[in-house]
């Protein structure tokens, strides 16, 4: 090979390898600018959670002046207004750019059969009256334990009652979300343990059998539990119905945190919220996250310092996986 044809081979190896370096970073500099998955979930106001005399009428207004995105429908209220009333108040909400969050769930599935029955049989009533508002999301927990059924029996019982529910809620476009209990201090207490992990949880909603139901997920009990980010990302975004976030108390260790003894948001840092909101936008959960924090000085506020306060705690949290604009 004479000088002037390896000069050629030369130059052409040099411009091919800087033009390759810079595919490399250019590709590198667009992956790090790249924005992370949407938030697709809302900050929810749930008065009632956070101590706060909720008045339905005045929700939306407490929701847009603090920068809540939904707002926890209330079926008593809902089902006393008329069309137009109707109308008028998801117009309203509309206005101000507010979702529904989750319902309560009202039926007495963990007591006696006279119980169940009767509530049961109110079901479609309330059904109705959420389906007409518009709602589709509602919730309940699961006790952790029971001082007579074993846990088979407890297994066998809730799964035909929620299954006989679900089937209700379903007929009118409601989804039902359950949540397990985590704390050691509840489940260890009776005289049977019952559901107290994600795990057991997903048991529970496969033998129900219904494509309504999902998981409520509450960071407190997701971090009693000892669950990880790794488990959230087992589920969907679609298997989940509603999320509560609060913070743990500093210095307890986890077995015996108390589950009525909780912090805000980001007060403490015990409990993992960025892992938690991190699974939660990688999955693509759509629906209300409400903060619940069992917390005695909150309830001491005025209803505005309150809510004010709630409101700085949880966008706090979402900020910790928000992308910028």
């Amino acid at each position: 090979m004479n000088h002037t044809v390896r000069q050629l081979n030369r130059r052409f190896f040099l411009k091919a390898s800087t033009l390759a370096g810079l595919g490399l970073a250019a590709r590198m500099a667009s992956a790090a600018e790249a924005p992370g998955p949407r938030r697709r979930f809302t900050i929810a106001l749930a008065c009632g959670m956070i101590g706060v005399r909720g008045d339905p009428r005045k929700e939306p207004e407490w929701a847009a002046q603090f920068g809540f995105e939904a707002i926890e429908p209330s079926a008593s209220f809902l089902g006393k207004l008329s069309e137009d009333e109707l109308q008028a108040y998801r117009g309203e909400m509309k206005g101000k750019k507010l979702a529904w969050g989750a319902a309560g769930f009202p039926v007495q599935f963990r007591g006696d059969d006279a119980a169940y029955d009767q509530s049961l049989k109110a079901l479609p009533d309330f059904a109705r009256t959420l389906q007409r508002a518009g709602v589709t999301r509602v919730a309940t927990w699961l006790s952790p334990g029971h001082r007579s059924l074993t846990y088979v029996a407890n297994f066998r019982q809730h799964a035909k009652r929620l299954r006989e529910a679900a089937r209700i809620l379903g007929d009118h476009g409601l989804r039902l979300g359950l949540e397990y209990v985590g704390p050691k201090t509840s489940w260890s207490v009776q005289r049977f343990s019952f559901i107290h992990t994600m795990a057991e949880m997903k048991d529970m909603i496969a033998e129900i059998g219904r494509d309504n139901v999902g998981f409520l997920l509450d960071t407190w009990h997701w971090y009693t539990a000892k669950e990880t980010e790794a488990d959230l990302l087992t589920l969907k975004g679609s298997d989940v119905i509603l999320c509560h976030m609060n913070d743990a108390p500093q210095g307890v260790p986890v077995d015996q945190q108390i589950d009525s003894r909780r912090e805000l948001p980001c007060a403490t840092g015990v409990i993992d919220l960025k892992a938690f909101l991190s699974a939660m936008l990688k999955i693509g959960y759509d629906g209300p996250i409400v903060c619940e924090p069992f917390n005695q000085e909150l309830r001491k506020m005025p209803p505005e310092q309150a809510l004010a306060t709630v409101a700085a705690a949880m966008k706090k949290a979402v900020a910790l996986v928000e992308s910028p604009g």
